[in-house]
């Protein structure tokens, strides 16, 4: 989003990083002071408008990669003040179903996910979850069978179920 053309993801994390026998340091690096100048990219992040009309009107299959519970209302959301249940019209993706030990699923079982699911990976999608954080695993599983045509609500459920003048599917 911010126009970054070389990003990389620790597949596995650290412990990955160490089982495969790669250097690890201790104590405060020495790091030369870089400039980072940001690029956003216009279009990747959705705000609430884009996903209320997107919900009435179509145009882009919503996903929350919330759990099954969350999503379908069964347990109370971890931050106080928020309704439980899910944007009208969004499909359940939970973002566990989509790693495994650290890392994105393979191909094929990707694809069965997001098809169990109702989801057409070539169609437009707008990930949601409950804070913008976990959504990013759909979209990356997305950006991996070549679907590059996925965005993000930000605001996702702690945004949209703090508001009592939203419709919510319990």
């Amino acid at each position: 989003h911010f126009g970054v053309a070389q990003v990389s993801i620790l597949a596995g994390g650290l412990q990955a990083w160490k089982a495969a026998g790669l250097p690890t340091e201790t104590g405060n690096p020495s790091l030369e002071d870089g400039n980072f100048e940001a690029h956003p990219q216009p279009g990747q992040v959705k705000r609430l408008n884009d996903v209320l009309l997107t919900s009435h009107e179509g145009g882009a299959q919503i996903i929350d990669a919330r759990s099954a519970a969350r999503f379908n209302a069964e347990v109370d959301e971890p931050r106080p003040g928020l309704r439980r249940g899910h944007i009208p019209g969004s499909l359940n993706v939970p973002w566990t179903d989509l790693v495994a030990d650290g890392r994105l699923l393979d191909d094929e079982k990707l694809r069965e996910v997001f098809r169990a699911a109702g989801v057409d990976i070539s169609q437009p999608v707008i990930a949601s979850c409950g804070s913008g954080v976990t959504a990013v695993v759909v979209l990356a599983a997305l950006a991996q069978l070549g679907n590059n045509d996925a965005t993000l609500y930000d605001g996702s459920w702690g945004e949209w179920g703090s508001r009592d003048d939203l419709p919510g599917v319990l």
